[in-house]
């Protein structure tokens, strides 16, 4: 048996380590968790990442659908995790928490969009997407946080996790187009009269203005999927409160400046430093707004 702790130990090291490498924004309030529900989040990060990665990754379609397969199946079978630490760690958390059934899969389905170069007609069409690869994760937070009962906390936990991808999107609206992919649904597009346009360095064009203003129609929208989100921190401890107020407030602060500047997205992948990050975390785990 001390073999078998020590092997678990071991493996949730593995994801703290990744993802203490690898979360430049979620990092900042894992690490405000008390140690047991950090590592639990952190092995859930990096089984995310995992998926992510072979998402994003440079290897043919074919093998990338293959791959996520394979994850898929391994997941469906995780009494027998192998070696691999992250599925070891992730196999100890299936034991011992309410992980919500087929969150996991839901994710590998929304990474597989992306392998296939989906478009979205139409906003509900992007919340399914959205639902898939951002909010099984706000649900899965939700387990390793435990909440007082009130049957719509995984609905808030769902929608925070919508609202944070939809300010993913508009954040690399440029950086998405340049790769081949477009997120923004074909009717946001259509209603605002926007075609998406580069110059010769890779800058969008918004020569009419145009695409500022469904940006900024789009960030209010994600700003009302955010405050209904907002309403799951009430019902967490103030740890895991403060855990999720620094995750989303980095967001929040991204999403500000977004619908102030809609500028600021068509030529650079916006982010805040590293001392503004720290910042909205130590206002979270003082119970401050961000």
């Amino acid at each position: 048996m001390s073999g078998v702790a020590v092997g678990v130990a071991g493996a949730f090291g593995v994801c703290e380590s990744i993802t203490r490498a690898q979360a430049r924004n979620f990092y900042y309030g894992i690490r405000l968790l008390p140690g047991d529900k950090r590592a639990a989040l952190c092995a859930v990060y990096a089984l995310a990442r995992r998926i992510d990665d072979i998402g994003d990754g440079d290897l043919p379609r074919a093998d990338k659908l293959a791959a996520l397969a394979g994850l898929r199946c391994s997941l469906a079978d995780l009494d027998h995790p192998g070696d691999d630490p992250v599925l070891t760690a992730v196999a100890d958390l299936a034991a011992r928490l309410p992980l919500p059934p087929g969150a996991f899969d839901e994710l590998i389905a929304g990474v597989q969009m992306d392998v296939l170069g989906r478009r979205y007609a139409d906003f509900d069409e992007l919340v399914g997407y959205c639902r898939c690869v951002a909010g099984s994760v706000g649900r899965l937070c939700l387990a390793v946080f435990g909440s007082r009962p009130d049957p719509r906390a995984p609905e808030y936990a769902d929608a925070l996790g919508i609202a944070l991808q939809q300010i993913n999107i508009l954040r690399d609206i440029r950086e998405d187009f340049n790769n081949g992919r477009v997120y923004l649904p074909q009717h946001d597009l259509d209603r605002f009269g926007v075609q998406l346009i580069r110059d010769d360095q890779g800058t969008l064009v918004d020569a009419d203005g145009r695409l500022s203003a469904l940006i900024r129609h789009n960030a209010q929208r994600a700003r009302q999927w955010y405050e209904h989100g907002q309403r799951l921190i009430p019902l967490l401890d103030w740890r895991s409160a403060a855990c999720c107020g620094a995750m989303s407030g980095i967001y929040l602060r991204l999403l500000d400046r977004i619908a102030q500047q809609p500028s600021v997205v068509f030529d650079q992948r916006l982010s805040l430093s590293g001392w503004q990050k720290a910042e909205v975390a130590m206002r979270a785990f003082t119970g401050l707004p961000a």
